[in-house]
Protein backbone atom coordinates (compact mmCIF):
# COMPACT_ATOMS: atom_id res chain seq x y z
CA UNK A 1 0.00 0.00 0.00
CA UNK A 2 1.53 3.33 -1.06
CA UNK A 3 1.41 6.13 1.51
CA UNK A 4 -1.20 8.85 0.85
CA UNK A 5 -0.19 12.45 0.36
CA UNK A 6 -0.52 14.40 3.61
CA UNK A 7 -0.81 17.89 2.04
CA UNK A 8 -1.49 18.84 -1.57
CA UNK A 9 -0.51 22.30 -2.76
CA UNK A 10 -2.25 23.68 -5.88
CA UNK A 11 -0.76 26.72 -7.62
CA UNK A 12 -3.47 28.53 -9.58
CA UNK A 13 -7.22 28.68 -8.87
CA UNK A 14 -8.58 29.00 -12.36
CA UNK A 15 -11.03 26.45 -13.77
CA UNK A 16 -8.68 23.47 -13.46
CA UNK A 17 -7.06 24.50 -10.17
CA UNK A 18 -10.34 25.29 -8.42
CA UNK A 19 -11.83 22.01 -9.66
CA UNK A 20 -8.83 20.07 -8.31
CA UNK A 21 -8.93 21.79 -4.91
CA UNK A 22 -12.66 21.07 -4.58
CA UNK A 23 -12.33 17.42 -5.63
CA UNK A 24 -9.35 16.80 -3.37
CA UNK A 25 -11.09 18.28 -0.32
CA UNK A 26 -14.32 16.36 -0.95
CA UNK A 27 -12.24 13.16 -1.15
CA UNK A 28 -10.77 13.84 2.31
CA UNK A 29 -7.40 15.38 1.43
CA UNK A 30 -5.85 18.45 3.05
CA UNK A 31 -5.23 20.95 0.30
CA UNK A 32 -3.82 24.45 -0.07
CA UNK A 33 -4.82 26.63 -3.02
CA UNK A 34 -2.72 29.65 -3.83
CA UNK A 35 -2.74 32.54 -6.26
CA UNK A 36 -0.41 35.35 -7.27
CA UNK A 37 -2.28 38.17 -5.51
CA UNK A 38 -5.24 38.91 -3.26
CA UNK A 39 -7.68 39.71 -6.09
CA UNK A 40 -6.95 36.48 -7.96
CA UNK A 41 -7.16 34.57 -4.67
CA UNK A 42 -10.59 36.05 -3.91
CA UNK A 43 -11.88 34.97 -7.33
CA UNK A 44 -10.40 31.51 -6.90
CA UNK A 45 -11.77 31.11 -3.38
CA UNK A 46 -15.26 31.92 -4.66
CA UNK A 47 -14.98 29.23 -7.35
CA UNK A 48 -13.88 26.69 -4.73
CA UNK A 49 -16.68 27.62 -2.32
CA UNK A 50 -19.25 27.28 -5.08
CA UNK A 51 -18.00 23.74 -5.78
CA UNK A 52 -17.81 22.57 -2.14
CA UNK A 53 -21.03 22.63 -0.12
CA UNK A 54 -19.94 20.39 2.77
CA UNK A 55 -18.49 22.26 5.77
CA UNK A 56 -16.12 19.44 6.71
CA UNK A 57 -14.65 19.46 3.22
CA UNK A 58 -14.30 23.25 3.35
CA UNK A 59 -12.37 22.89 6.61
CA UNK A 60 -9.73 20.88 4.74
CA UNK A 61 -9.07 23.79 2.34
CA UNK A 62 -6.66 26.66 2.92
CA UNK A 63 -6.58 29.48 0.35
CA UNK A 64 -3.59 31.76 0.69
CA UNK A 65 -0.93 33.83 -1.05
CA UNK A 66 1.58 32.93 1.71
CA UNK A 67 4.12 30.30 0.54
CA UNK A 68 5.27 29.38 4.06
CA UNK A 69 3.23 26.14 4.17
CA UNK A 70 4.81 24.93 0.94
CA UNK A 71 7.59 23.11 2.79
CA UNK A 72 4.96 20.80 4.32
CA UNK A 73 3.47 19.77 0.97
CA UNK A 74 4.37 16.36 -0.40
CA UNK A 75 2.42 16.85 -3.65
CA UNK A 76 2.56 20.10 -5.63
CA UNK A 77 0.28 20.72 -8.61
CA UNK A 78 0.75 23.64 -10.97
CA UNK A 79 -2.54 24.75 -12.55
CA UNK A 80 -1.30 28.03 -14.03
CA UNK A 81 -1.91 29.29 -17.61
CA UNK A 82 -0.40 27.31 -20.49
CA UNK A 83 2.98 29.05 -20.71
CA UNK A 84 6.12 26.95 -20.35
CA UNK A 85 8.21 29.53 -18.50
CA UNK A 86 5.41 30.20 -15.99
CA UNK A 87 4.90 26.51 -15.28
CA UNK A 88 8.62 25.90 -14.89
CA UNK A 89 9.09 28.91 -12.58
CA UNK A 90 6.25 27.78 -10.30
CA UNK A 91 7.54 24.22 -10.05
CA UNK A 92 11.18 25.30 -9.59
CA UNK A 93 10.07 27.37 -6.60
CA UNK A 94 8.28 24.32 -5.21
CA UNK A 95 11.30 22.04 -5.75
CA UNK A 96 13.49 24.49 -3.83
CA UNK A 97 11.12 24.66 -0.86
CA UNK A 98 9.77 21.09 -0.63
CA UNK A 99 11.33 17.94 0.82
CA UNK A 100 13.36 15.65 -1.47
CA UNK A 101 10.46 13.18 -1.56
CA UNK A 102 7.80 15.64 -2.81
CA UNK A 103 5.98 14.85 -6.08
CA UNK A 104 5.28 17.45 -8.77
CA UNK A 105 2.36 17.52 -11.22
CA UNK A 106 2.13 19.66 -14.36
CA UNK A 107 -1.37 20.29 -15.77
CA UNK A 108 -0.09 20.94 -19.25
CA UNK A 109 -1.66 20.18 -22.62
CA UNK A 110 0.82 21.52 -25.13
CA UNK A 111 4.19 20.91 -23.49
CA UNK A 112 6.31 17.85 -22.85
CA UNK A 113 6.09 16.64 -19.25
CA UNK A 114 9.59 15.24 -19.62
CA UNK A 115 10.91 18.66 -20.65
CA UNK A 116 9.21 20.28 -17.65
CA UNK A 117 10.61 17.62 -15.31
CA UNK A 118 14.11 18.15 -16.66
CA UNK A 119 13.94 21.95 -16.40
CA UNK A 120 12.86 21.80 -12.74
CA UNK A 121 15.48 19.16 -11.88
CA UNK A 122 12.96 16.54 -10.72
CA UNK A 123 12.49 14.10 -13.61
CA UNK A 124 11.98 11.11 -11.34
CA UNK A 125 9.27 12.89 -9.35
CA UNK A 126 7.30 14.60 -12.14
CA UNK A 127 3.94 13.56 -13.61
CA UNK A 128 1.58 15.27 -16.06
CA UNK A 129 -2.17 15.51 -15.58
CA UNK A 130 -4.94 16.62 -17.93
CA UNK A 131 -8.31 17.29 -16.32
CA UNK A 132 -11.57 17.98 -18.10
CA UNK A 133 -13.53 20.79 -16.43
CA UNK A 134 -17.03 19.55 -15.47
CA UNK A 135 -20.24 21.56 -15.51
CA UNK A 136 -22.20 22.06 -12.27
CA UNK A 137 -23.48 18.75 -10.93
CA UNK A 138 -21.26 16.63 -13.18
CA UNK A 139 -18.60 14.20 -12.04
CA UNK A 140 -15.16 13.57 -13.52
CA UNK A 141 -14.99 10.06 -14.92
CA UNK A 142 -11.34 9.76 -15.84
CA UNK A 143 -8.10 11.71 -15.94
CA UNK A 144 -5.24 11.57 -18.43
CA UNK A 145 -1.85 11.04 -16.76
CA UNK A 146 1.67 11.09 -18.21
CA UNK A 147 4.99 10.14 -16.66
CA UNK A 148 8.51 10.92 -17.81
CA UNK A 149 10.67 8.01 -19.01
CA UNK A 150 12.33 7.88 -15.57
CA UNK A 151 9.43 8.74 -13.25
CA UNK A 152 9.76 6.53 -10.18
CA UNK A 153 7.26 3.66 -10.12
CA UNK A 154 6.35 4.53 -6.54
CA UNK A 155 5.53 8.08 -7.62
CA UNK A 156 3.30 6.77 -10.40
CA UNK A 157 1.50 4.52 -7.95
CA UNK A 158 0.93 7.30 -5.41
CA UNK A 159 -0.53 9.58 -8.09
CA UNK A 160 -2.59 6.69 -9.42
CA UNK A 161 -4.02 6.07 -5.93
CA UNK A 162 -4.73 9.78 -5.46
CA UNK A 163 -6.70 9.96 -8.70
CA UNK A 164 -8.69 6.87 -7.73
CA UNK A 165 -9.48 8.45 -4.36
CA UNK A 166 -11.25 11.24 -6.29
CA UNK A 167 -13.53 8.66 -7.90
CA UNK A 168 -11.67 9.01 -11.21
CA UNK A 169 -10.10 6.41 -13.46
CA UNK A 170 -6.34 7.07 -14.02
CA UNK A 171 -5.61 6.81 -17.75
CA UNK A 172 -1.85 6.71 -18.40
CA UNK A 173 -0.84 8.00 -21.83
CA UNK A 174 2.33 8.64 -23.84
CA UNK A 175 4.19 11.90 -23.23
CA UNK A 176 3.37 13.76 -26.43
CA UNK A 177 1.87 17.19 -27.15
CA UNK A 178 -1.82 17.01 -26.35
CA UNK A 179 -1.39 13.70 -24.51
CA UNK A 180 -3.92 11.50 -26.38
CA UNK A 181 -7.46 12.67 -25.73
CA UNK A 182 -6.86 16.36 -25.05
CA UNK A 183 -5.30 16.92 -28.46
CA UNK A 184 -8.19 15.17 -30.21
CA UNK A 185 -10.71 17.16 -28.23
CA UNK A 186 -9.03 20.52 -28.83
CA UNK A 187 -8.86 20.09 -32.59
CA UNK A 188 -12.56 19.17 -32.66
CA UNK A 189 -13.38 22.26 -30.56
CA UNK A 190 -11.27 24.42 -32.88
CA UNK A 191 -13.06 23.02 -35.94
CA UNK A 192 -16.42 23.91 -34.36
CA UNK A 193 -15.26 27.44 -33.59
CA UNK A 194 -14.14 27.85 -37.21
CA UNK A 195 -17.52 26.57 -38.40
CA UNK A 196 -19.34 29.14 -36.28
CA UNK A 197 -16.91 31.91 -37.17
CA UNK A 198 -17.56 31.31 -40.88
CA UNK A 199 -21.27 32.03 -40.35
CA UNK A 200 -22.25 28.53 -41.44
CA UNK A 201 -24.62 27.83 -38.53
CA UNK A 202 -25.60 29.38 -35.21
CA UNK A 203 -23.82 28.37 -32.02
CA UNK A 204 -27.10 26.92 -30.71
CA UNK A 205 -27.53 24.76 -33.82
CA UNK A 206 -23.91 23.58 -33.80
CA UNK A 207 -24.10 22.57 -30.14
CA UNK A 208 -27.55 20.98 -30.42
CA UNK A 209 -26.46 19.02 -33.48
CA UNK A 210 -23.46 17.48 -31.71
CA UNK A 211 -25.33 16.84 -28.46
CA UNK A 212 -28.27 15.07 -30.11
CA UNK A 213 -26.44 13.64 -33.11
CA UNK A 214 -23.50 12.19 -31.15
CA UNK A 215 -24.89 11.81 -27.63
CA UNK A 216 -22.45 14.32 -26.12
CA UNK A 217 -23.11 16.01 -22.78
CA UNK A 218 -22.05 19.37 -24.19
CA UNK A 219 -21.79 20.72 -27.69
CA UNK A 220 -18.33 21.97 -28.69
CA UNK A 221 -19.00 25.67 -28.18
CA UNK A 222 -20.57 25.12 -24.76
CA UNK A 223 -17.54 23.04 -23.93
CA UNK A 224 -15.17 25.86 -24.88
CA UNK A 225 -17.19 28.16 -22.63
CA UNK A 226 -16.78 25.68 -19.74
CA UNK A 227 -13.03 25.28 -20.22
CA UNK A 228 -12.52 29.00 -20.82
CA UNK A 229 -11.76 30.63 -24.17
CA UNK A 230 -8.41 31.86 -22.83
CA UNK A 231 -7.41 28.35 -21.73
CA UNK A 232 -8.41 26.87 -25.08
CA UNK A 233 -6.49 29.54 -27.02
CA UNK A 234 -3.33 29.07 -24.92
CA UNK A 235 -3.47 25.27 -25.27
CA UNK A 236 -4.07 25.42 -29.02
CA UNK A 237 -1.26 27.93 -29.48
CA UNK A 238 1.17 25.75 -27.52
CA UNK A 239 0.18 22.68 -29.55
CA UNK A 240 0.48 24.56 -32.84
CA UNK A 241 3.97 25.79 -31.87
CA UNK A 242 5.11 22.37 -30.68
CA UNK A 243 3.71 20.26 -33.52
CA UNK A 244 3.71 22.65 -36.49
CA UNK A 245 0.18 21.38 -37.22
CA UNK A 246 -1.93 24.21 -38.64
CA UNK A 247 -5.16 22.57 -37.47
CA UNK A 248 -4.16 23.58 -33.92
CA UNK A 249 -3.84 27.28 -34.81
CA UNK A 250 -6.68 28.97 -32.89
CA UNK A 251 -9.70 29.83 -35.04
CA UNK A 252 -9.92 33.61 -35.66
CA UNK A 253 -13.17 33.83 -33.67
CA UNK A 254 -11.39 32.32 -30.62
CA UNK A 255 -8.47 34.73 -30.90
CA UNK A 256 -10.85 37.69 -31.14
CA UNK A 257 -12.94 36.56 -28.17
CA UNK A 258 -9.75 36.12 -26.14
CA UNK A 259 -8.55 39.63 -26.97
CA UNK A 260 -11.92 41.13 -26.06
CA UNK A 261 -12.21 39.28 -22.75
CA UNK A 262 -15.20 37.20 -23.86
CA UNK A 263 -13.99 34.08 -22.08
CA UNK A 264 -17.04 31.88 -21.56
CA UNK A 265 -18.78 30.88 -18.35
CA UNK A 266 -16.34 32.67 -16.06
CA UNK A 267 -16.87 36.05 -17.76
CA UNK A 268 -20.63 35.59 -18.09
CA UNK A 269 -20.48 35.62 -21.87
CA UNK A 270 -18.85 33.33 -24.41
CA UNK A 271 -20.50 31.61 -27.33
CA UNK A 272 -23.51 31.51 -25.01
CA UNK A 273 -24.73 33.87 -22.29
CA UNK A 274 -24.53 32.82 -18.63
CA UNK A 275 -26.60 35.54 -16.96
CA UNK A 276 -29.78 33.50 -16.55
CA UNK A 277 -30.58 31.84 -13.23
CA UNK A 278 -32.43 28.94 -14.88
CA UNK A 279 -32.55 27.92 -18.54
CA UNK A 280 -35.87 28.40 -20.34
CA UNK A 281 -38.11 25.35 -20.62
CA UNK A 282 -38.17 23.78 -24.08
CA UNK A 283 -41.34 24.55 -26.04
CA UNK A 284 -43.83 21.75 -26.55
CA UNK A 285 -43.91 20.18 -30.02
CA UNK A 286 -46.44 22.12 -32.14
CA UNK A 287 -49.37 20.41 -33.84
CA UNK A 288 -49.19 20.26 -37.61
CA UNK A 289 -52.03 19.76 -40.10
CA UNK A 290 -51.92 16.29 -41.68
CA UNK A 291 -49.91 16.12 -44.88
CA UNK A 292 -49.60 13.59 -47.66
CA UNK A 293 -46.03 12.30 -47.36
CA UNK A 294 -44.00 10.19 -49.76
CA UNK A 295 -40.79 8.38 -48.85
CA UNK A 296 -38.63 6.93 -51.63
CA UNK A 297 -36.46 4.03 -50.48
CA UNK A 298 -37.55 1.06 -48.40
CA UNK A 299 -34.21 0.42 -46.71
CA UNK A 300 -33.48 1.02 -43.05
CA UNK A 301 -33.48 4.82 -43.33
CA UNK A 302 -36.57 5.13 -45.51
CA UNK A 303 -38.49 2.65 -43.38
CA UNK A 304 -37.68 4.60 -40.23
CA UNK A 305 -38.63 7.96 -41.75
CA UNK A 306 -41.94 6.58 -43.03
CA UNK A 307 -42.70 5.20 -39.56
CA UNK A 308 -42.08 8.60 -37.97
CA UNK A 309 -44.46 10.42 -40.31
CA UNK A 310 -47.20 7.78 -40.03
CA UNK A 311 -47.05 7.85 -36.22
CA UNK A 312 -47.53 11.61 -36.23
CA UNK A 313 -50.74 11.72 -38.20
CA UNK A 314 -49.54 11.98 -41.80
CA UNK A 315 -50.76 9.75 -44.64
CA UNK A 316 -47.51 8.16 -45.78
CA UNK A 317 -46.65 6.23 -48.92
CA UNK A 318 -43.43 4.22 -48.90
CA UNK A 319 -42.01 3.60 -52.36
CA UNK A 320 -39.69 0.64 -52.90
CA UNK A 321 -38.11 -1.17 -55.83
CA UNK A 322 -40.34 -4.22 -55.48
CA UNK A 323 -43.54 -5.31 -53.78
CA UNK A 324 -41.53 -7.80 -51.72
CA UNK A 325 -39.22 -5.11 -50.39
CA UNK A 326 -42.13 -2.79 -49.56
CA UNK A 327 -43.96 -5.58 -47.73
CA UNK A 328 -40.80 -6.37 -45.74
CA UNK A 329 -40.48 -2.70 -44.80
CA UNK A 330 -44.12 -2.50 -43.67
CA UNK A 331 -43.64 -5.65 -41.60
CA UNK A 332 -40.52 -4.16 -40.01
CA UNK A 333 -42.48 -1.03 -39.06
CA UNK A 334 -45.27 -3.13 -37.51
CA UNK A 335 -42.75 -5.16 -35.50
CA UNK A 336 -41.13 -1.97 -34.24
CA UNK A 337 -44.47 -0.45 -33.26
CA UNK A 338 -45.53 -3.70 -31.56
CA UNK A 339 -42.42 -3.50 -29.37
CA UNK A 340 -43.39 0.02 -28.34
CA UNK A 341 -46.89 -1.19 -27.46
CA UNK A 342 -45.45 -4.05 -25.38
CA UNK A 343 -43.19 -1.56 -23.59
CA UNK A 344 -46.13 0.71 -22.78
CA UNK A 345 -44.81 3.55 -24.95
CA UNK A 346 -47.61 3.40 -27.51
CA UNK A 347 -51.25 2.37 -27.28
CA UNK A 348 -52.64 -0.41 -29.46
CA UNK A 349 -55.13 2.11 -30.90
CA UNK A 350 -52.35 4.52 -31.90
CA UNK A 351 -50.41 1.68 -33.48
CA UNK A 352 -53.44 0.63 -35.52
CA UNK A 353 -53.98 4.24 -36.63
CA UNK A 354 -50.32 4.60 -37.67
CA UNK A 355 -50.36 1.36 -39.64
CA UNK A 356 -53.61 2.46 -41.27
CA UNK A 357 -51.97 5.66 -42.49
CA UNK A 358 -49.12 3.73 -44.12
CA UNK A 359 -49.31 2.62 -47.76
CA UNK A 360 -46.79 0.90 -50.01
CA UNK A 361 -46.05 1.42 -53.70
CA UNK A 362 -43.56 0.57 -56.42
CA UNK A 363 -44.56 3.24 -58.96
CA UNK A 364 -43.76 6.96 -58.75
CA UNK A 365 -47.34 7.77 -59.81
CA UNK A 366 -48.49 6.78 -56.30
CA UNK A 367 -46.73 9.92 -55.01
CA UNK A 368 -48.45 12.34 -57.41
CA UNK A 369 -50.61 14.10 -54.80
CA UNK A 370 -47.98 14.25 -52.01
CA UNK A 371 -47.24 17.54 -50.24
CA UNK A 372 -43.71 16.42 -49.32
CA UNK A 373 -41.55 13.61 -50.66
CA UNK A 374 -38.38 12.54 -48.82
CA UNK A 375 -35.74 10.65 -50.83
CA UNK A 376 -33.88 8.00 -48.83
CA UNK A 377 -32.08 5.88 -51.42
CA UNK A 378 -28.41 4.86 -51.53
CA UNK A 379 -25.74 7.52 -50.99
CA UNK A 380 -24.87 7.90 -54.67
CA UNK A 381 -25.40 11.25 -56.36
CA UNK A 382 -26.40 9.88 -59.77
CA UNK A 383 -28.98 7.58 -58.19
CA UNK A 384 -30.39 10.49 -56.19
CA UNK A 385 -30.51 12.79 -59.23
CA UNK A 386 -32.46 10.19 -61.19
CA UNK A 387 -34.96 9.91 -58.31
CA UNK A 388 -35.42 13.69 -58.17
CA UNK A 389 -35.85 13.94 -61.94
CA UNK A 390 -38.54 11.26 -61.80
CA UNK A 391 -40.31 12.91 -58.84
CA UNK A 392 -40.25 16.30 -60.57
CA UNK A 393 -42.25 14.88 -63.48
CA UNK A 394 -44.89 13.21 -61.33
CA UNK A 395 -45.38 15.04 -58.03
CA UNK A 396 -47.72 18.07 -57.96
CA UNK A 397 -45.90 21.34 -58.77
CA UNK A 398 -46.37 22.93 -55.32
CA UNK A 399 -44.93 19.92 -53.46
CA UNK A 400 -41.60 20.09 -51.62
CA UNK A 401 -38.87 17.54 -52.34
CA UNK A 402 -36.27 16.64 -49.71
CA UNK A 403 -33.17 14.48 -49.65
CA UNK A 404 -32.04 12.60 -46.55
CA UNK A 405 -28.40 12.59 -47.68
CA UNK A 406 -25.79 12.78 -44.96
CA UNK A 407 -22.93 14.17 -47.03
CA UNK A 408 -23.79 14.73 -50.71
CA UNK A 409 -24.55 18.23 -52.09
CA UNK A 410 -28.27 18.97 -51.87
CA UNK A 411 -27.99 21.40 -54.78
CA UNK A 412 -26.90 18.60 -57.14
CA UNK A 413 -30.22 16.85 -56.51
CA UNK A 414 -32.18 20.12 -56.66
CA UNK A 415 -30.78 20.94 -60.12
CA UNK A 416 -32.18 17.68 -61.46
CA UNK A 417 -35.63 19.27 -61.04
CA UNK A 418 -37.49 22.29 -62.43
CA UNK A 419 -38.25 23.45 -58.85
CA UNK A 420 -34.90 23.89 -57.06
CA UNK A 421 -36.44 26.54 -54.79
CA UNK A 422 -38.66 23.77 -53.35
CA UNK A 423 -35.81 21.32 -52.67
CA UNK A 424 -33.91 21.01 -49.40
CA UNK A 425 -32.14 18.48 -47.22
CA UNK A 426 -33.83 16.75 -44.27
CA UNK A 427 -31.07 14.62 -42.78
CA UNK A 428 -32.66 12.22 -40.31
CA UNK A 429 -30.28 10.26 -38.11
CA UNK A 430 -30.38 6.49 -37.76
CA UNK A 431 -32.52 5.03 -36.22
CA UNK A 432 -34.97 7.69 -37.37
CA UNK A 433 -37.79 6.82 -34.91
CA UNK A 434 -35.44 7.19 -31.91
CA UNK A 435 -33.00 9.95 -32.88
CA UNK A 436 -34.26 13.46 -32.10
CA UNK A 437 -32.03 15.38 -34.49
CA UNK A 438 -32.84 16.42 -38.06
CA UNK A 439 -30.45 18.64 -40.03
CA UNK A 440 -32.55 20.97 -42.22
CA UNK A 441 -30.30 22.02 -45.10
CA UNK A 442 -31.06 24.88 -47.46
CA UNK A 443 -29.26 25.53 -50.73
CA UNK A 444 -28.62 28.96 -52.24
CA UNK A 445 -31.84 28.45 -54.23
CA UNK A 446 -34.16 27.11 -51.51
CA UNK A 447 -37.07 29.40 -50.70
CA UNK A 448 -36.83 30.69 -47.10
CA UNK A 449 -40.49 29.86 -46.52
CA UNK A 450 -39.82 26.25 -47.51
CA UNK A 451 -36.93 26.02 -45.02
CA UNK A 452 -39.02 27.55 -42.22
CA UNK A 453 -41.95 25.22 -42.93
CA UNK A 454 -39.63 22.19 -42.87
CA UNK A 455 -38.34 23.24 -39.45
CA UNK A 456 -41.90 23.55 -38.14
CA UNK A 457 -42.76 20.12 -39.51
CA UNK A 458 -39.72 18.55 -37.85
CA UNK A 459 -40.72 20.06 -34.50
CA UNK A 460 -44.24 18.66 -34.90
CA UNK A 461 -42.68 15.20 -35.20
CA UNK A 462 -41.23 15.60 -31.70
CA UNK A 463 -37.77 16.15 -33.15
CA UNK A 464 -35.29 19.02 -33.07
CA UNK A 465 -34.33 20.79 -36.30
CA UNK A 466 -30.95 22.45 -36.75
CA UNK A 467 -30.50 24.71 -39.74
CA UNK A 468 -27.43 24.97 -41.94
CA UNK A 469 -26.50 25.69 -45.52
CA UNK A 470 -25.51 23.19 -48.17
CA UNK A 471 -21.92 22.05 -47.84
CA UNK A 472 -20.20 18.70 -47.38
CA UNK A 473 -20.93 16.98 -44.08
CA UNK A 474 -23.41 19.63 -42.90
CA UNK A 475 -22.80 20.09 -39.14
CA UNK A 476 -22.46 16.66 -37.53
CA UNK A 477 -20.43 14.79 -40.12
CA UNK A 478 -18.22 17.81 -40.84
CA UNK A 479 -17.15 17.83 -37.18
CA UNK A 480 -17.38 14.13 -36.31
CA UNK A 481 -15.47 12.46 -39.12
CA UNK A 482 -12.29 14.58 -39.02
CA UNK A 483 -12.15 13.72 -35.29
CA UNK A 484 -12.53 10.01 -36.11
CA UNK A 485 -9.95 10.26 -38.90
CA UNK A 486 -7.41 11.87 -36.53
CA UNK A 487 -8.02 9.07 -34.05
CA UNK A 488 -7.05 6.54 -36.74
CA UNK A 489 -3.89 8.57 -37.44
CA UNK A 490 -2.93 8.28 -33.75
CA UNK A 491 -3.29 4.50 -34.04
CA UNK A 492 -1.31 4.16 -37.25
CA UNK A 493 1.46 6.39 -35.86
CA UNK A 494 1.55 4.18 -32.74
CA UNK A 495 0.84 7.12 -30.47
CA UNK A 496 -1.97 5.23 -28.76
CA UNK A 497 -3.52 1.77 -28.60
CA UNK A 498 -7.11 0.98 -29.56
CA UNK A 499 -8.20 0.46 -25.97
CA UNK A 500 -6.30 3.44 -24.56
CA UNK A 501 -7.81 5.75 -27.14
CA UNK A 502 -11.37 4.56 -26.66
CA UNK A 503 -11.03 4.57 -22.87
CA UNK A 504 -9.69 8.11 -22.66
CA UNK A 505 -12.43 9.61 -24.83
CA UNK A 506 -15.25 7.83 -23.00
CA UNK A 507 -13.96 8.01 -19.44
CA UNK A 508 -12.06 11.32 -19.42
CA UNK A 509 -14.11 13.32 -21.93
CA UNK A 510 -17.60 11.83 -21.72
CA UNK A 511 -18.07 10.47 -25.23
CA UNK A 512 -20.68 7.66 -25.33
CA UNK A 513 -18.43 5.59 -27.62
CA UNK A 514 -14.70 5.78 -28.21
CA UNK A 515 -13.68 6.80 -31.75
CA UNK A 516 -12.44 3.37 -32.82
CA UNK A 517 -15.53 1.59 -31.52
CA UNK A 518 -17.72 4.20 -33.23
CA UNK A 519 -15.92 3.71 -36.55
CA UNK A 520 -16.60 -0.02 -36.40
CA UNK A 521 -20.28 0.63 -35.64
CA UNK A 522 -20.75 3.25 -38.38
CA UNK A 523 -18.79 1.18 -40.89
CA UNK A 524 -15.27 1.86 -42.09
CA UNK A 525 -16.46 1.94 -45.71
CA UNK A 526 -19.08 4.58 -44.91
CA UNK A 527 -16.56 6.56 -42.85
CA UNK A 528 -13.95 6.46 -45.62
CA UNK A 529 -16.48 7.66 -48.21
CA UNK A 530 -17.55 10.61 -46.03
CA UNK A 531 -13.95 11.55 -45.24
CA UNK A 532 -13.08 11.44 -48.94
CA UNK A 533 -15.98 13.80 -49.72
CA UNK A 534 -14.87 16.20 -47.00
CA UNK A 535 -11.30 16.12 -48.36
CA UNK A 536 -12.46 16.74 -51.92
CA UNK A 537 -14.86 19.53 -50.90
CA UNK A 538 -12.54 21.51 -48.65
CA UNK A 539 -9.23 20.63 -50.34
CA UNK A 540 -7.35 20.54 -47.04
CA UNK A 541 -4.39 18.17 -46.57
CA UNK A 542 -5.48 17.69 -42.95
CA UNK A 543 -8.70 16.05 -44.16
CA UNK A 544 -6.99 13.35 -46.24
CA UNK A 545 -8.28 9.93 -45.12
CA UNK A 546 -5.92 8.14 -42.74
CA UNK A 547 -3.93 5.39 -44.43
CA UNK A 548 -5.17 2.66 -42.08
CA UNK A 549 -8.79 3.56 -42.83
CA UNK A 550 -8.32 3.06 -46.58
CA UNK A 551 -6.26 -0.12 -46.03
CA UNK A 552 -8.86 -1.75 -43.79
CA UNK A 553 -11.63 -0.98 -46.28
CA UNK A 554 -9.54 -2.41 -49.13
CA UNK A 555 -9.16 -5.59 -47.09
CA UNK A 556 -12.94 -5.87 -46.62
CA UNK A 557 -12.80 -5.01 -42.91
CA UNK A 558 -15.84 -2.74 -42.69
CA UNK A 559 -16.59 -3.11 -38.99
CA UNK A 560 -19.48 -4.71 -37.12
CA UNK A 561 -21.45 -5.50 -40.29
CA UNK A 562 -18.68 -7.72 -41.70
CA UNK A 563 -17.56 -9.18 -38.38
CA UNK A 564 -14.20 -7.41 -38.47
CA UNK A 565 -13.04 -3.80 -38.41
CA UNK A 566 -10.35 -2.43 -36.13
CA UNK A 567 -11.53 -5.15 -33.76
CA UNK A 568 -13.16 -8.55 -34.38
CA UNK A 569 -16.95 -8.62 -33.82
Amino acid sequence: MTPPFSLVWVFGLGEVGATLVAQLAKAGHRVVGTEVDADALARGREKVRAAVADDSARDRITCTTDPSLLSQADLVVEAVPEALDVKVDVLRTAVARCTPDAVFVATTTGFSVTEIGAKIGALERTVGLQLDVPAAGETIGGTELVSTPVTDQGVRQRVDDLVRSLGCVPLWQNDQPGFTGAGLLLRYLNDAARMYGSGYASCEDIDTAMELGCGLRHGPLRRIDLIGVDNVVRSLTALADRTGDASFAPAPILARMHREGVLGRKSGQGFHSYDRETPPKPAAAPRHPPLRIGVVGAGTMGTGIASVFAQHGHSTTLLGRSGTRVNEARAAIERSLSKRVAAGKLSAEDMAAAVGRLAGAVDYDALADCDLVVEAVSEDIETKRSVFAALDKVVQPEAVLATSTSSLPVLDSALATTRPEQVLGMHFFNPAPAMKLVEVVHTVLTDKAVTAAAGDLVRSLGKVPVHCSDRAGFIVNALLFPYLNRAVTLIQDRQATLDALDDVMTQAYGYPLGPIRLLDVVGLDVSLAIQQRLHESFDSPGLAPAGHLAEFVAAGYFGVKTGRGFRPH
